[in-house]
């Protein structure tokens, strides 16, 4: 008898503590993540790259963590049309208390064709391989679609045409039971050429976190001027979190504009950044981005970084 009411008060304890913790969580956003639910949304509590080679290759990222003396916890990849999800990949990325966040270009297919349900069988068996990975994964897909150097952006594929096939790819992976994506409907930055980003929309319902491309491409730039204007157009039609989803700043001033970029975070209060750490020596807009190598850019990464809070997955 006193065993069994042992046993009852043990399990009474365990579920008040177990409402206590949920209460928590629910109410101050947790900086360890659930497995097999959309990631917390919190201020500055996330920092990403992407790194050439990855996958399959891990030693960039270890390189980067080892250089900015902080391990990310998004690491970022494109995936091609057709290619599977990377499992083995993204588990090692787990295994390194990482997230895996991919974004999925659809070069090679119809976007129209993709709202039909005309690549349904791939998309199931892409979104079975998440589901069955059972961890935290970001995905979007068709970065970039305001801006038109892409296939199936501004000019070239239909705003409505878009959403309509972004609406469907969510609907058919929450249906296949892929319950651990956070989905980053990932625009670029407002400039010259650019289309009106509300008419990509696809509506609350469909995104979970909002990511904008936008890079430091000339000394002169802030902040206010580079993402600004971007976060009050989004603010306009959702109050999602916003990541930067793709950034990095010139060599220019790295000391002064990696500064700038980190007090951003905080001042607009976003989720967190994710390093282009690539070398591109194509004009203004192909720099090399790389902060290996560029000492005031790394001691300038390694202050900011500091005092980010990383949700650990």
């Amino acid at each position: 008898m006193r065993y069994r009411l042992l046993l009852l008060l043990s399990v009474v304890v365990a579920c008040v503590s177990l409402s206590l913790t949920g209460s928590h969580l629910n109410f101050r956003y947790p900086l360890t993540s659930s497995p097999r639910a959309p990631l917390p949304y919190i201020s500055a509590g996330y920092l990403g790259v992407y790194e050439p080679g990855v996958p399959p290759n891990y030693g960039p990222i270890a390189t980067f963590a080892r250089t900015i003396h902080k391990q990310p916890n998004l690491v970022g990849y494109y995936s091609g049309w057709a290619e599977p999800f990377a499992s083995s990949f993204a588990e090692k990325l787990r295994r390194h208390h990482m997230i895996p966040y991919v974004q999925i270009d659809p070069t090679y297919a119809s976007v129209s064709g993709i709202a039909a349900g005309t690549y349904d069988e791939y998309l199931r068996t892409y979104a079975d391989s998440v589901r069955d990975f059972g961890h935290a994964v970001v995905i979007g897909f068709g970065h970039e679609m305001n801006a038109p150097w892409y296939s199936w952006g501004y000019n070239r594929v239909p705003a409505t045409t878009f959403v309509a096939a972004w609406r469907h790819i969510v609907t058919l992976f929450k249906n296949e039971g892929a319950d651990n994506i956070t989905w980053l409907w990932t625009i670029n930055q407002d400039t010259h050429g650019t289309g009106p980003i509300a008419a990509w929309w696809p509506g609350k319902a469909y995104v979970t976190w909002v990511g904008i491309d936008g890079f430091y491409l000339r000394q002169s730039d802030t902040f206010t001027s580079v993402f600004g204007p971007t976060i009050r157009q989004v603010r306009k039609f959702t109050d999602k979190p916003v990541l930067l989803s793709e950034t990095a700043v010139g060599p220019s001033d790295p000391h002064g504009n990696i500064s700038n970029l980190f007090n951003g975070l905080a001042q607009y209060k976003t989720l967190g950044l994710v390093w282009f750490d690539f070398q591109k020596d194509q004009g203004v807009d192909q720099q090399d981005w790389r902060l290996e190598g560029n000492a005031p850019a790394e001691n300038a990464f390694r202050l900011g970084a500091a005092g980010l809070n990383l949700v650990q997955p």
